[in-house]
């Protein structure tokens, strides 16, 4: 270890307290003993420390009475209960009570270790993250809800900051779910206008004329169904802020007009014919590339200048993964608190299974998925038995290595790539337990097209991996002899 961690051992068995002492000592640890869960907690107030390990089975108020009690002082002390074979359930309990893990003696030296190392790191984690909530907070003020600490993220706080005291119109650019109109009300809040209306428009929802009627408002009488006048929303919006969300589906018709407003800073409604002024910050978000739709002829080119002042492109989840922990905590306190589980915690693994995936629906997906768990959980832990299937199934799967030999190619070159292309396909279906479904989502292809390139390679691979007590055939019933014809596992289209 590089660094110390003070963890506190309480164990009423002498013997046990020293085995445990010197493995730890050589690990580097800091370490706290204890022979009774009085003596701990004496510890526990007087000390901070990063783990406790804590016998179930102690004279005195016993090894569950010591985790109540240190929760209380340090809620997110990680503890590890130690515990005979004949005690589990006790120690599972404990679990289920808020216990980072349990332990079983006799237990293997390498156990102990790595049991410790994650409830320290989860430690560390936690704090890091509530480290650097408190410094983003104090450095960005309404940037709460905007979680990041990666460099690509500070970037965007810091062209905030600059961007927001300015009445400049702003283009936001980013993958959908990426978190733009957090951006436009950053934008909004930390300017001169925080104080006045912050109004949305979702740019592609309505036909132009029910958009134009929305945008501008409209007098009595001015079409069919006007039966009352209606301030539109860019009069709502006055002295304050408006949101173009998706801009890009705008209708042409309504692209025009909105350019006028952004040039005359003044409209008149549909039907009026007196002229209402307003003094509006325009914010924009897209995400698709206005560039190319200007090109297309599908988006006017000069209001695509007027919006292109200022760009702040948000980043991909999967471009700035080092966010992923800081968003999972954050989402975990949300939805825990929701649902009256401020217990929640995410083991290791299953952390590292959504910092592996690459999240095509970015920080929203996310969001949901850690939503999903917290709904789903039958206990403080979140493991990776709560992370759905299609974020797990792409992370054990390494693609084989392809390598030209040595000595060069013996065949054409069709050849070899139709040779690389089998390998593939057969260590995926291996990889997914012969389920096509599976095997494609790991070779990022569709499921037509890998059953076709099967037929194609006549390709039957074993199955890796089987689930006990499930069986499945697929063929005719059996023949007068009793034989069945069966599939291959590789032919098997789903589970």
């Amino acid at each position: 270890m590089t660094d110390e961690r003070t963890i506190l051992i309480v164990d009423d068995d002498e013997d046990m307290r020293d085995v445990l002492s010197d493995l730890l000592a050589k690990k580097g640890y800091d370490l706290r003993i204890a022979g009774t869960g009085e003596e701990g907690l004496e510890i526990a107030r007087a000390e901070a420390l990063d783990a406790a390990i804590v016998d179930v089975r102690m004279p005195g108020i016993g090894g569950m009475a010591t985790l109540t009690e240190l929760q209380k002082y340090d809620r997110g002390l990680p503890v590890v209960m130690l515990t005979a074979g004949g005690s589990v359930e006790d120690a599972k309990e404990a679990i289920r009570s808020g216990a980072f893990d349990y332990i079983t003696k006799p237990f293997k030296n390498d156990e102990v270790l790595k049991v410790l190392r994650n409830a320290v790191e989860r430690r560390r984690l936690a704090l890091e993250n509530q480290t650097l909530r408190q410094n983003l907070q104090a450095r960005s003020h309404n940037f709460a809800d905007i979680i990041g600490r990666g460099p690509r993220m500070r970037e965007v706080f810091d062209l905030i900051r600059q961007a927001a005291p300015s009445r400049t119109t702003i283009l936001i650019e980013g993958e959908s779910g990426t978190g733009k109109e957090l951006v436009a009300r950053a934008l909004h809040t930390q300017s001169a206008r925080t104080e006045c209306p912050f109004i949305t428009v979702n740019s592609g929802n309505l036909p132009h004329d029910l958009l134009e009627s929305n945008l501008f408002g409209h007098v009595k009488g001015a079409f069919t169904g006007a039966l009352y006048p209606k301030k539109g929303l860019f009069e709502l919006a006055d002295t304050g802020s408006i949101f173009f969300d998706e801009i890009g589906n705008m209708p042409f018709e309504t692209q025009a007009k909105l350019l006028g407003v952004m040039q005359e800073r003044q409209f008149m409604c549909l039907g009026g014919v007196e002229t209402i002024k307003v003094d509006v910050r325009i914010i924009a978000a897209t995400n698709v590339d206005l560039k190319k739709m200007v090109e297309d002829g599908r988006f006017r080119e000069d209001l695509y200048y007027r919006l292109h002042v200022i760009m702040v492109h948000l980043p991909a989840l999967r471009e700035r993964k080092d966010d992923i922990p800081l968003l999972v905590q954050h989402f975990l306190g949300k939805y825990g608190s929701e649902n009256d589980r401020s217990d929640l915690e995410i083991t290791p693994d299953a952390l590292d299974l959504l910092v592996e995936y690459n999240w095509p629906g970015n920080v929203r997906e996310l969001e949901n998925v850690i939503e999903r768990a917290v709904v789903l959980s039958s206990s403080p832990r979140i493991d990776a038995a709560l992370i759905p299937d299609h974020v797990r199934s792409t992370q054990t799967f390494q693609m084989p290595r392809i390598a030209v030999p040595p000595e060069g190619l013996s065949s054409d070159f069709k050849t070899v790539i139709a040779d690389q292309e089998r390998q593939l396909i057969e260590s995926a279906l291996h990889e997914a337990g012969g389920v096509q479904k599976r095997a494609a989502e790991l070779l990022r292809i569709k499921p037509t097209t890998l059953n076709e390139m099967i037929k194609r390679y006549a390709i039957q691979p074993r199955r890796k991996r089987t689930t006990p007590g499930r069986k499945r055939e697929v063929g005719p019933a059996p023949d007068a002899a009793g034989a069945r014809e069966t599939v291959p596992p590789s032919l098997v289209a789903d589970d």
